[in-house]
């Protein structure tokens, strides 16, 4: 049972960048920039700390939330999508005329079971 997915389409434009820029990590930071937005940087690009939750890996590449942001999150099942336009962040995407986006749903019961087990 996965807390997070991808869309084709930006299966397609991660490939295109992990070919281009090597070793990756999807952030969701919930801050500053983008917003909640999903950024796609280089690796050792984001230090990644205790306070970063590893949801998921997504066709090798690994997807962190910040703690604070996961609190609001953690009743979601999150697939990361993309689509034309520009973000304001750093996001490697950006150059391509592109930018990621979350979509949502909230967990059915027993994946919230499963997955927040520790929150029951």
């Amino acid at each position: 049972m996965d807390r997070i997915a991808i869309t084709e389409t930006a299966t397609k434009v991660l490939n295109t960048l992990k070919a281009k820029h090597g070793a990756l990590i999807f952030h969701q930071s919930g801050g500053c920039c983008d917003g909640s937005a999903p950024m796609l940087l280089e690796k050792d690009d984001m230090y990644i700390d205790e306070s970063d939750i590893l949801l998921g890996t997504l066709h090798g590449v690994n997807f962190y939330m910040n703690q604070d942001q996961f609190e609001y999150w953690k009743h979601t099942h999150l697939t990361v999508d993309v689509t034309e336009g520009r973000g304001a962040s750093f996001s490697l995407e950006i150059p391509l005329g592109l930018r990621f986006l979350i979509h949502s749903r909230l967990l059915t019961e027993e994946e919230n079971a499963v997955l927040n087990k520790k929150n029951n």
